[in-house]
């Protein structure tokens, strides 16, 4: 009796820290973001620093060169994202009366006569609420500053996060073996070989969902850019490049792409055919790459048949938002791994293997 009341409350005390520590981590929310952060991307890139190492080179050379080689990779796509929209907005400025104009005498008879929407756009309201809308913003700009300027510490903590990143990421990939082995010391003896086994197994499928995923973005950035420039879009390779890179966040990326192609395409033919041709390539894009593209390469590394991908990614999508629709794929590949061991656990069970009693003919 008195050792199922000091099991009991054991097992109160580990609910009482383990509460207490998910409240801490609640109350430290604002700044764990670089860590959290950190911590995914040294999960990506120490296998990098440690093939470097056994080349010889050393740790800490080898993660200065993966970080600086990432910072790279970043630099050039901000320097193909930014001079775009500057001059998408600079061309959006140029060509607004052309728009209006177009929006007016194309697109307005084109939604009544082909879909049965009437839209009644009136040139000389629109160009008077524009004017009257220039003054409501010169006044949010007024008070703005303010309040900036009240918020000042909120963005230096943001920019401070940013910053604080690469610092982190530098640390936690140098140093990944003396944060993960004081963690394996505390399994106890006993689970450890197990639980080291199924560690492995998890860590494997999580390296086969990454490469997976790496390799959906390039094909997707090469079927978005050839796609787009194919159409004729002047700047439509830059745009699809980006779409497909950011294609690792479901439908973002996509949408992203289409928006910045729907811009560039109004501002260069200002025709609905042309720009019909633009929607198509990235109709047959998501299409190709929910359906074939990623079913096929990040389905079958992490053991999954393509339907249950799709499945998979629509119900997390329905019970957790866009949350669960990024982590749709990689829990499920955790749980491929915990529903073979269950498995082979089943099969290996008196349960399964114990034969029927039969009973002697005649009693």
């Amino acid at each position: 009796m008195k050792h199922t009341r000091d099991s009991a409350r054991n097992g109160w005390l580990w609910l009482a820290a383990l509460a207490g520590l998910g409240y801490l981590l609640y109350l430290l929310t604002p700044i764990l973001t670089p860590f959290v952060a950190g911590s995914v991307l040294a999960y990506i890139v120490v296998p990098l620093v440690d093939g470097l190492e056994r080349r010889r080179l050393g740790r800490t050379l080898g993660t200065l060169l993966v970080i600086v080689l990432l910072m790279l990779a970043l630099a050039c796509l901000l320097l193909l994202i930014v001079p775009m929209l500057i001059e998408q907005g600079q061309a959006l400025s140029l060509r607004l009366p052309g728009l209006v104009d177009w929006a007016e005498h194309t697109l307005s008879p084109w939604l009544r006569d082909t879909l049965g929407l009437v839209w009644h756009f009136d040139t000389a309201t629109f160009k008077r609420a524009l004017t009257s809308n220039m003054g409501s913003l010169r006044g949010m700009l007024a008070r703005a500053v303010p309040l900036i300027t009240d918020q000042g510490l909120a963005l230096f903590g943001y920019v401070s996060n940013v910053l604080l990143l690469p610092l982190v990421l530098f640390y936690l990939v140098r140093d990944w073996r003396r944060f993960t082995a004081p963690m394996a010391e505390l399994i106890p003896r006993r689970w450890f070989a197990e639980l080291d086994r199924i560690g492995g197994e998890i860590d494997s499928m999580l390296g086969q969902f990454l490469r997976g995923q790496l390799a959906v973005m390039v094909i997707m950035a090469a079927v978005y850019g050839c796609g787009l420039w194919a159409v004729g879009l002047e700047s439509g390779f830059a745009i699809g490049v980006v779409a497909g890179l950011l294609v690792f966040i479901p439908y973002v990326g996509a949408a992203i792409g289409l928006l910045l192609a729907t811009l560039a395409a109004v501002l260069q033919f200002g025709n609905l055919s042309d720009l019909l041709l633009v929607w198509l390539v990235f109709a047959l894009g998501q299409l190709l790459e929910s359906m074939i593209i990623t079913p096929k390469l990040v389905g079958e590394r992490i053991g999954l048949h393509p339907l249950v991908v799709i499945f998979a990614l629509m119900a997390f999508g329905q019970l957790f938002g866009f949350v669960g629709i990024m982590l749709a794929l990689p829990i499920s590949a955790v749980l491929v791994v915990l529903v073979r061991l269950g498995r082979l656990r089943y099969l290996d069970s008196r349960f399964y293997r114990r034969q029927r009693r039969t009973t002697p003919q005649g009693q």
